[in-house]
């Protein structure tokens, strides 16, 4: 259950068009070119997401750090690189969360 500050994390991470658009792409992080399928479950790099949204390396690093933050998203690094993928189970929890408060 997510308290309420959570949920306010949630909602001021999900409240930028594009934070909402990375977490919908981390839905298929096969739809990235270069993704190969043992990388699935460490997550997409950010430099990936980066070069889809069209933004620069700080913009998006500090947008998926807002969602690491509020719980959607986890980072893992690898030597220099940091790659993300979706909390699933954060995620299916927040969702409960909504349906018990609305």
């Amino acid at each position: 259950m997510f308290s309420e500050t959570e949920l306010l994390a949630v909602f001021r991470a999900l409240s930028n068009p594009a934070r909402r658009q990375m977490l919908v792409w981390l839905k298929e992080p096969m739809s990235f070119p270069g993704q190969k399928p043992e990388d699935v479950e460490i997550g997409v790099c950010v430099s990936d997401i980066q070069r889809r949204a069209g933004l620069s390396q700080p913009t998006t690093s500090q947008y998926l750090t807002t969602l690491r933050q509020a719980g959607l998203v986890v980072a893992t690094r690898r030597g220099k690189w940091t790659y993300y993928r979706r909390d699933e189970e954060n995620i299916a929890c927040l969702l409960d969360t909504l349906r018990d408060v609305f």
